[in-house]
């Protein structure tokens, strides 16, 4: 069974977003996978272009303050997501047209779109249940988060 904290590294949470934008939201999640070592910085620039592009096509912001924008690259060997949390909301284009608060960003490798999948999968069970959105927007740290991810993890594995 995937695991959010095998997905997200504590170091690519970012518990106070300050960007504005979705470009700037997408720009602060994919410095924090460089600084972590997830993902190479020659590569943060295409992959922020091809997150975006893939924003134009249909909004990720599935509504509830959540917006989860992902891509998929020929580049990239390891699956990786960054969490972040903007404390005014965000503009994202939701569905709902409310802002989005929590954002999980998900960096694939092309080559496995099954894995990308089974990822989206927990991601989205996950951020469905609205205690644990609550409690994520309410996390005032790194280390909060981490342990509301693995806190997730282990009522997958006895639920």
């Amino acid at each position: 069974m995937l695991k959010l904290a095998q997905i997200i590294p504590e170091h690519a949470i970012v518990p106070d977003l300050r960007g504005r934008t979705r470009e700037e939201i997408v720009a602060e999640l994919l410095d924090a996978l460089v600084r972590c070592g997830a993902v190479a910085a020659e590569l943060a620039a295409d992959l922020g272009a091809r997150v975006l592009e893939r924003e134009r096509k249909g909004s990720t912001g599935f509504g509830k303050g959540v917006a989860v924008p992902h891509v998929k690259h020929r580049s990239i060997e390891r699956m990786c997501g960054a969490i972040g949390l903007s404390r005014l909301g965000v503009d994202f284009n939701a569905l709902d047209r409310a802002p989005v608060f929590t954002f999980v960003l998900l960096i694939s490798p092309d080559s496995r779109p099954e894995d990308h999948l089974r990822a989206m999968e927990v991601i989205f069970k996950n951020l469905s249940k609205e205690t644990f959105r609550r409690f994520l927007r309410q996390a005032s740290s790194a280390q909060g988060v981490a342990a509301l991810l693995e806190e997730a993890d282990q009522s997958q594995l006895t639920g």
